[in-house]
Protein backbone atom coordinates (compact mmCIF):
# COMPACT_ATOMS: atom_id res chain seq x y z
CA UNK A 1 0.00 0.00 0.00
CA UNK A 2 1.25 3.30 -0.77
CA UNK A 3 1.49 6.22 1.92
CA UNK A 4 -1.47 7.46 3.90
CA UNK A 5 -1.98 11.52 3.31
CA UNK A 6 -4.33 13.65 5.20
CA UNK A 7 -7.52 14.04 3.80
CA UNK A 8 -8.14 10.48 3.01
CA UNK A 9 -9.52 7.93 5.11
CA UNK A 10 -7.86 5.34 7.36
CA UNK A 11 -8.33 1.82 6.28
CA UNK A 12 -10.15 0.07 8.69
CA UNK A 13 -8.12 -2.83 10.86
CA UNK A 14 -8.33 -5.26 13.70
CA UNK A 15 -6.08 -5.50 16.40
CA UNK A 16 -4.92 -7.57 19.78
CA UNK A 17 -3.49 -5.92 22.93
CA UNK A 18 -2.41 -7.36 26.03
CA UNK A 19 -5.36 -7.53 27.01
CA UNK A 20 -7.98 -8.18 24.40
CA UNK A 21 -7.59 -10.45 21.20
CA UNK A 22 -9.58 -8.90 18.71
CA UNK A 23 -10.50 -5.45 18.47
CA UNK A 24 -11.59 -2.80 15.85
CA UNK A 25 -10.20 0.74 14.85
CA UNK A 26 -13.86 1.61 13.64
CA UNK A 27 -15.30 0.79 17.15
CA UNK A 28 -12.32 2.46 19.10
CA UNK A 29 -12.64 5.58 17.53
CA UNK A 30 -16.33 5.59 18.44
CA UNK A 31 -15.60 5.69 21.82
CA UNK A 32 -14.80 9.45 22.23
CA UNK A 33 -16.56 12.13 20.94
CA UNK A 34 -13.02 13.74 19.48
CA UNK A 35 -10.36 12.72 17.58
CA UNK A 36 -7.65 9.97 17.85
CA UNK A 37 -4.39 9.30 17.50
CA UNK A 38 -2.49 6.80 16.59
CA UNK A 39 0.69 6.82 17.17
CA UNK A 40 2.97 4.14 15.95
CA UNK A 41 6.51 3.42 18.03
CA UNK A 42 8.80 1.08 17.60
CA UNK A 43 8.89 -1.81 20.45
CA UNK A 44 8.24 -2.04 23.99
CA UNK A 45 11.73 -2.79 24.57
CA UNK A 46 12.97 0.43 22.79
CA UNK A 47 13.65 3.08 26.11
CA UNK A 48 13.12 6.26 23.77
CA UNK A 49 9.58 4.20 23.81
CA UNK A 50 9.14 3.64 27.00
CA UNK A 51 9.85 7.01 27.41
CA UNK A 52 7.44 8.67 24.90
CA UNK A 53 4.68 6.08 26.39
CA UNK A 54 5.56 7.24 30.27
CA UNK A 55 5.08 10.83 29.40
CA UNK A 56 1.91 10.09 27.50
CA UNK A 57 0.71 8.26 30.53
CA UNK A 58 1.37 10.73 32.96
CA UNK A 59 0.09 13.35 30.26
CA UNK A 60 -3.10 11.28 29.32
CA UNK A 61 -5.63 13.47 31.62
CA UNK A 62 -4.82 16.51 29.24
CA UNK A 63 -5.13 14.62 26.18
CA UNK A 64 -8.36 12.77 27.53
CA UNK A 65 -9.59 16.95 27.68
CA UNK A 66 -9.55 17.72 24.06
CA UNK A 67 -12.65 14.59 24.32
CA UNK A 68 -10.14 13.12 21.64
CA UNK A 69 -7.90 9.42 22.50
CA UNK A 70 -4.68 8.00 21.97
CA UNK A 71 -3.59 4.54 20.65
CA UNK A 72 -0.17 3.82 20.76
CA UNK A 73 0.87 0.84 17.77
CA UNK A 74 4.05 -1.55 19.01
CA UNK A 75 5.64 -3.99 16.92
CA UNK A 76 5.36 -6.01 20.53
CA UNK A 77 4.15 -9.43 21.33
CA UNK A 78 1.56 -8.81 23.75
CA UNK A 79 2.28 -11.52 25.70
CA UNK A 80 5.41 -9.79 26.25
CA UNK A 81 3.74 -6.50 27.20
CA UNK A 82 1.32 -7.56 29.27
CA UNK A 83 4.39 -8.67 31.54
CA UNK A 84 5.20 -5.24 31.64
CA UNK A 85 1.37 -3.85 32.22
CA UNK A 86 -0.61 -6.49 33.55
CA UNK A 87 -1.82 -3.72 36.36
CA UNK A 88 -3.29 -2.19 33.45
CA UNK A 89 -1.36 1.30 34.59
CA UNK A 90 -1.63 2.41 30.67
CA UNK A 91 -4.73 4.78 30.08
CA UNK A 92 -4.87 3.77 26.55
CA UNK A 93 -4.92 1.30 24.46
CA UNK A 94 -1.63 -0.55 23.16
CA UNK A 95 -1.91 -2.38 20.04
CA UNK A 96 0.28 -5.27 19.34
CA UNK A 97 1.66 -6.12 15.91
CA UNK A 98 4.71 -8.06 15.98
CA UNK A 99 4.07 -9.45 12.60
CA UNK A 100 4.35 -5.74 11.20
CA UNK A 101 1.46 -5.99 9.51
CA UNK A 102 0.03 -2.35 10.36
CA UNK A 103 3.90 -0.97 9.59
CA UNK A 104 3.88 -2.46 6.25
CA UNK A 105 -0.23 -1.81 5.24
CA UNK A 106 0.69 1.77 5.85
CA UNK A 107 4.26 2.10 4.52
CA UNK A 108 5.72 2.94 7.61
CA UNK A 109 9.68 2.46 6.61
CA UNK A 110 12.38 1.70 8.71
CA UNK A 111 15.56 4.10 8.60
CA UNK A 112 18.02 3.03 5.80
CA UNK A 113 20.66 2.64 8.87
CA UNK A 114 20.87 3.18 12.40
CA UNK A 115 23.02 6.45 12.21
CA UNK A 116 20.11 7.76 10.34
CA UNK A 117 17.86 7.02 13.22
CA UNK A 118 18.74 9.22 15.90
CA UNK A 119 19.37 13.16 15.38
CA UNK A 120 20.58 15.64 18.40
CA UNK A 121 16.58 15.56 19.53
CA UNK A 122 16.74 11.58 20.17
CA UNK A 123 20.23 11.93 22.10
CA UNK A 124 18.63 14.48 24.41
CA UNK A 125 15.79 12.47 24.87
CA UNK A 126 17.68 9.38 25.39
CA UNK A 127 19.41 11.22 28.06
CA UNK A 128 16.64 12.44 29.66
CA UNK A 129 14.80 8.89 29.60
CA UNK A 130 18.37 7.33 31.22
CA UNK A 131 18.12 10.06 33.76
CA UNK A 132 14.65 8.95 34.85
CA UNK A 133 15.84 5.08 35.13
CA UNK A 134 14.82 3.99 32.15
CA UNK A 135 16.77 0.80 30.38
CA UNK A 136 16.54 -0.73 26.78
CA UNK A 137 14.24 -4.36 27.51
CA UNK A 138 14.30 -7.30 24.84
CA UNK A 139 14.52 -6.57 21.16
CA UNK A 140 11.92 -7.01 19.05
CA UNK A 141 10.85 -6.42 15.38
CA UNK A 142 12.65 -4.36 13.27
CA UNK A 143 15.37 -2.25 15.26
CA UNK A 144 15.61 0.52 11.82
CA UNK A 145 11.64 0.79 12.37
CA UNK A 146 10.57 4.55 12.54
CA UNK A 147 7.21 6.07 14.13
CA UNK A 148 4.70 7.57 12.42
CA UNK A 149 1.53 9.38 13.15
CA UNK A 150 -2.03 9.48 11.95
CA UNK A 151 -4.90 11.52 13.66
CA UNK A 152 -8.23 10.98 12.30
CA UNK A 153 -11.92 11.46 12.91
CA UNK A 154 -14.88 9.37 14.41
CA UNK A 155 -15.27 8.10 10.71
CA UNK A 156 -11.54 7.61 10.13
CA UNK A 157 -11.30 10.34 7.91
CA UNK A 158 -7.62 11.50 8.02
CA UNK A 159 -6.71 14.70 9.49
CA UNK A 160 -3.01 14.70 9.99
CA UNK A 161 -0.59 12.28 8.99
CA UNK A 162 3.25 12.39 9.93
CA UNK A 163 5.81 9.64 8.99
CA UNK A 164 8.96 9.90 11.20
CA UNK A 165 12.36 10.15 10.16
CA UNK A 166 14.35 9.98 13.78
CA UNK A 167 13.27 7.58 16.11
CA UNK A 168 12.54 10.03 18.18
CA UNK A 169 10.13 12.20 16.22
CA UNK A 170 6.80 12.02 17.63
CA UNK A 171 4.61 14.29 19.07
CA UNK A 172 4.22 15.36 22.85
CA UNK A 173 1.87 15.29 24.79
CA UNK A 174 1.50 19.18 24.45
CA UNK A 175 1.81 18.74 20.73
CA UNK A 176 -0.53 16.45 20.41
CA UNK A 177 -3.02 17.88 23.07
CA UNK A 178 -2.79 20.43 20.41
CA UNK A 179 -3.51 18.08 17.60
CA UNK A 180 -6.26 16.67 18.84
CA UNK A 181 -8.38 19.97 19.20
Amino acid sequence: MSRLTAGSKMPEFSYETPFSKKENLSDAVKKVKGKTAVVFLRYYGCTLCQFDIHNYIKGYDEIKRTGGQLLVVLQSDPCLVYEQIKDRSVPFEIICDKAQKLYREFDISPAEAMENMIDAKGKEKIAQAAAEGFKHGEYEGNELQLPAVFIMDAERNLEYVHYSETASDVPTVTELKELLK
